[in-house]
């Protein structure tokens, strides 16, 4: 090729364009420009809202994979979460149903208690808390041991009472327990006095086949005695405080062939599941203690309270007895009913 055909002239100005030198100060002078006026007038917010507008839907389905999976794991966690509450739950409401029930029991036993306290502030004899452990292995009579014995202070013929009034009679004191003949023994007595029209009277212990009440003997079939009559101790043994509640009347039977009436009665204590009594001091010692740890008349002294002197005695005899005599019914209570 010739060399006269070459063109060595430089292309035009809008051939070349500018440099990239100029390109970069041009668009660096632009964007530092478009940043001040954008922080200053705010004047890109709406090509910037516009923008938004348009790749929201890109940008939502491309979002939801990463909402499913999150929403995924949340659920699995939640899942195990409630599960572990519930199990939780139902612990602590079993913990809590037995809570109830115990908290129920010892309300129960906090008002008997109250109660007991209540009845003691009413008696002027001294006195002491006891626990019933167990009842006695007689089947026979009807008596419970208490947790308080010889060295605590427990006296044979001793008074012991509950939340409601009279539930027996320290018979036995050993050292460190005590057995107590029950109301209902059938060699248990007690000087009772109606409440109503003050009439004095002697209950005996009746413990079948009634299931377990009281029976007064001797009584007149015109004596003033209605059902619900309340019974309390008389105090002429010298063993029980005068006042202290015993039974209520509960059937009077006014029999033609006979001048005494059957009177029954059920005692106010809690003869069944009591668990917590009150001992006092009788009023006059009664009994000594033995060598064998069981209580034993005093020879000297009048006894607490009994049954007739004999079965076969004449009934009225045994009533007058029971009426001018009342220190005379007192052997059987404090010595446990044994002759």
């Amino acid at each position: 090729m010739p060399l006269d055909t070459l063109d060595r002239t430089p292309p035009p100005f809008f051939k070349q364009g500018p440099s990239a030198l100029s390109r970069l100060v041009f668009f660096s002078a632009l964007a530092l420009f478009l940043m001040v006026a954008d922080a200053r007038f705010h004047i890109v917010q709406p090509l910037r809202a516009a923008i938004a507008t348009v790749l929201y839907p890109a940008q939502w389905l491309a979002l939801q994979p990463v909402q499913m999976v999150r929403q995924l794991t949340g659920y699995m966690t939640d899942l195990k979460t409630a599960r572990a509450t519930e199990e939780a739950a139902r612990r602590k409401l079993a913990e809590q149903s037995e809570r109830a029930g115990q908290v129920e029991q010892l309300l129960l036993e906090n008002t008997r208690l109250r109660e007991l306290l209540e009845l003691r502030q009413r008696v002027q004899a001294p006195g002491m808390a006891a626990q019933v452990l167990y009842d006695a292995t007689d089947p026979y009579s009807r008596r419970v041991v208490i947790d308080k014995g010889q060295l605590q202070g427990v006296q044979p013929g001793s008074p012991v009472l509950d939340e409601s009034g009279v539930l027996g009679q320290v018979t036995r004191v050993y050292p460190f327990v005590s057995e107590i003949t029950l109301l209902i023994d059938r060699e248990q007595v007690i000087p009772v006095m109606n409440a109503r029209t003050g009439t004095r009277s002697v209950a005996y212990g009746d413990p079948a086949p009634h299931g377990g009440a009281m029976e007064l003997r001797y009584m007149s079939v015109n004596e003033d005695v209605k059902e619900d009559d309340l019974l309390v101790t008389s105090g002429v043994d010298g063993v029980y405080a005068p006042g202290l509640p015993v039974a209520r009347v509960t059937t009077v039977d006014r029999r033609s062939d006979t001048s005494f009436a059957r009177i029954r009665c059920q005692p106010l204590a809690r003869l069944q599941g009591v668990t917590h009594v009150m001992v006092l001091a009788p009023l006059t010692p009664q009994v000594a203690e033995g060598p064998t740890g069981a209580a034993t008349a005093d020879p000297g002294a009048p006894t607490a309270a009994s049954a007739p002197a004999q079965a076969s005695a004449p009934a009225s005899a045994a009533a007058s007895a029971a009426a001018s005599a009342p220190a005379a019914p007192r052997r059987r209570a404090a010595t446990g009913g044994r002759p």
